[in-house]
């Protein structure tokens, strides 16, 4: 059957290498009735990149839907990690079509070769992700929001890239060559921290951010894109009161569940200001919050629960 999205192409020809790749991260493939096959990608290391899942679920349930319906809302929670080795497999159960809501529900699976004892070799299904999203037409009505906070301007800024040299002598040798790395995301920091030995701060952070060159792509593309990159900074919020940084010794860190609401159009070759804070770490756990502007207008609220564990044998470096 042929879906509102299919009617799209999902990538131009011509353009740069990562974002041709970002693209690709989109291209799922029905293996069966709602169920799509999806590439892993080395984002951040060999677990699968919590954006990269969220990015694709979203898109899996887009590809059921039978008419043009943005995504208004997605919870989502991560279950275990993934491995970057095996392609993700996520199944859609449309839960409600309506004149105007649609919902769906996606579990993402991978199915890991395991062998026994015996040395027999199987695979077993493990469920990483969970989630359900809700479409609704952009119809307008009541509409008020607070003022967008005042930051410096893109312009004023270095990308994260060109910041990177001045803390490559703290990076450990073995992570260097993955510190160097160019994102497959432009962002610009309002405020760059030291990725190693930050100060313990206020914990509230905002990067400019966008994807430039990905030519003409329809709301879905552009609201994956925004769920992949959601997930870029937000859980590290949460440790700047700290002094921890991701790479602190003994850190356990992760995502344990994420949530968007999309509140107008945007466009993501556009720059968007990502305006992040925690207010609260307890019990091994933060909760991080944010919200993306662009142009004055308030275009998508997070949050994300994360886990923070610092394991009993580890104490906090003096310098924090």
């Amino acid at each position: 059957m042929q879906t509102a999205f299919d009617r799209y192409a999902i990538a131009p020809d011509g353009i740069a290498a990562n974002v041709e790749d970002l693209l690709n991260t989109l291209n799922l493939t029905e293996i069966a009735a709602d169920v799509f096959q999806a590439p892993s990608f080395d984002y951040v290391g060999p677990r699968v990149f919590g954006g990269q899942v969220l990015a694709q679920a979203l898109m899996a349930a887009a590809k059921t839907l039978s008419a043009d319906k943005p995504c208004h809302s997605l919870h989502g929670y991560f279950l275990r990690g993934g491995d970057i080795r095996l392609p993700v497999i996520y199944q859609v159960r449309r839960l409600r079509d309506g004149k105007s809501l649609s919902a769906r529900e996606v579990i993402a699976v991978q199915y890991v070769p395991t062998t026994d004892e015996q040395g027999n070799t199987a695979t077993k299904e493990q469920v990483i992700f969970s989630m359900i999203a809700s479409f609704s037409p952009m119809e307008g009505g009541l509409d008020y929001q607070e003022a967008m906070p005042d930051y410096p301007p893109p312009e004023a800024l270095q990308t994260e890239q060109e910041l990177k040299p001045q803390y490559l002598h703290k990076i450990p040798e073995p992570l260097k060559a993955r510190y160097l790395r160019p994102r497959h995301v432009e962002i610009r920091p309002i405020k760059p921290q030291d990725p190693v030995s930050p100060t313990p701060t206020r914990p509230r952070q905002a990067n400019w951010l966008r994807i430039a060159d990905i030519g003409e792509q329809p709301v879905a593309i552009h609201q994956a894109l925004l769920a992949f990159v959601s997930d870029y900074y937000l859980v590290g919020t949460g440790l700047m009161s700290h002094g921890l940084s991701l790479i602190t010794r003994g850190l356990q860190l992760a995502s344990i569940d994420h949530s968007i609401h999309f509140h107008r159009p945007f466009d993501i070759r556009e720059y968007l200001l990502y305006d992040m804070w925690s207010d609260t770490t307890s019990h091994a756990k933060g909760l991080n919050h944010g919200q993306f502007w662009q142009a004055g207008k308030l275009i998508a609220t997070t949050q994300q629960e994360g886990l923070m564990r610092l394991l009993d044998n580890q104490q906090i470096p003096e310098n924090h």
